[in-house]
């Protein structure tokens, strides 16, 4: 049996990126390491042991291309409301929130939001599979 643990992706901005995390996502810094050349930082938080890599190239002066296999990261939220109400008072760039269903079943509701190097992040209602 595999157990997940971490997911990576690689910042431009290192400063910006913790900011944003710490801000939107209310991660912390679990763990960090400082090599010649680029910067490991894990974040995360007391719901979870699966944590956020962020990886800073020191050198790295163009922007990161997502390629086209790379879709969203995932969490999920107890007041969807509240939550979506918060993030679009911020400078950032927030999606409506919607209602996804299946054969005439409520499956998600949900919305995006975009970190500062274009990735997605989705957050959903705590709810069914989403628990």
């Amino acid at each position: 049996m595999v157990k997940m643990i971490h997911t990576m992706i690689r910042v431009s901005d290192l400063e910006c990126s913790l900011k944003f995390y710490r801000d939107i996502l209310e991660l912390e810094i679990k763990d960090q390491y400082i090599f010649d050349g680029f910067s490991l930082i894990y974040l995360g938080n007391s719901e979870t042991g699966f944590e956020l890599e962020l990886t800073h190239n020191h050198d790295q002066s163009e922007p990161y291309t997502h390629g086209s296999g790379y879709g969203h990261l995932a969490v999920n939220v107890e007041d969807i409301e509240a939550v979506h109400r918060r993030l679009t008072s911020l400078d950032i760039e927030v999606s409506d929130i919607k209602v996804f269903n299946y054969q005439q079943k409520h499956l998600a509701t949900f919305f995006f939001v975009t970190d500062p190097d274009g990735y997605k992040i989705e957050f959903l209602q705590r709810q069914g599979r989403y628990l």
